[in-house]
């Protein structure tokens, strides 16, 4: 017990985040201000430093983001863990909803019928919320791959996209799609990510924005 540190409970995120970031600078990695409260909140949501690192963002894009949620945008996630996880109350405070389609009867059925995959159609389903989307997508390649497929197409372009998912199957190449894309982004390069890094990024915008509940 005696290496055991004692923190009180309301102090743990805070000792967590000092402790990001001493490491960050023991490591000699330096984070651009701006970027700095998202990508240390995917360190303190993941423990991995590799982060600070693979986490790309276009010019200017944690001022994009954050001028979305305050005019209202919705975010729109490919899973319904992300969408769990992500703070629905703070983000209603600027009018913004929180919405995944994957789970729907409907979706699944059109995917059956069409052969294709239910990302596919969530991202179609999206493209026709009629305001701005914040897509953050922490699971399926597909869902990036759809959504820069529509933007080829003149279909449809996103406001703003969080492509985070994980695995081994097209989530690299899916990623690079929107690097050299000129859509506003934040991209972590690689393998890694997931659900929860997405709900992460989404929070720590929201929590910038004073919006945390």
């Amino acid at each position: 017990m005696e290496n055991i540190e004692f923190v009180l409970p309301s102090e743990i995120e805070k000792r967590s985040f000092q402790i990001i970031e001493s490491e960050l600078n023991y490591r000699g990695i330096s984070i651009p201000e701006e970027q700095k409260p998202i990508t240390m909140r995917v360190i303190h949501t993941s423990a991995d430093f590799e982060y600070a690192e693979t986490m790309k963002y276009s010019e200017d894009a944690v001022e994009t983001a954050k001028k979305l949620i305050i005019s209202g945008a919705d975010i729109v996630t490919d899973t319904n863990m992300a969408k769990a996880g992500i703070n629905a109350k703070a983000l209603e405070k600027f009018g913004g909803k929180v919405h995944c389609f994957m789970a729907d009867k409907d979706v699944a059925e059109e995917a059956k019928e069409r052969s294709i995959t239910r990302a596919t159609v969530s991202m179609e389903r999206a493209s026709k919320l009629g305001k701005s989307v914040i897509f953050a997508l922490g699971n399926a390649p597909t869902a990036l791959i759809s959504l820069y497929d529509m933007m080829k197409k003149n279909e449809y372009t996103p406001a703003f996209v969080i492509g985070v998912p994980v695995g081994f199957v097209n989530v690299v190449a899916a990623k690079e799609l929107f690097l050299n894309s000129n859509v506003p982004y934040i991209i972590n390069q690689g393998r890694k990510g997931g659900s929860n890094i997405a709900a992460a990024i989404c929070n720590a915008l929201l929590y910038e924005l004073g919006g945390r509940s």
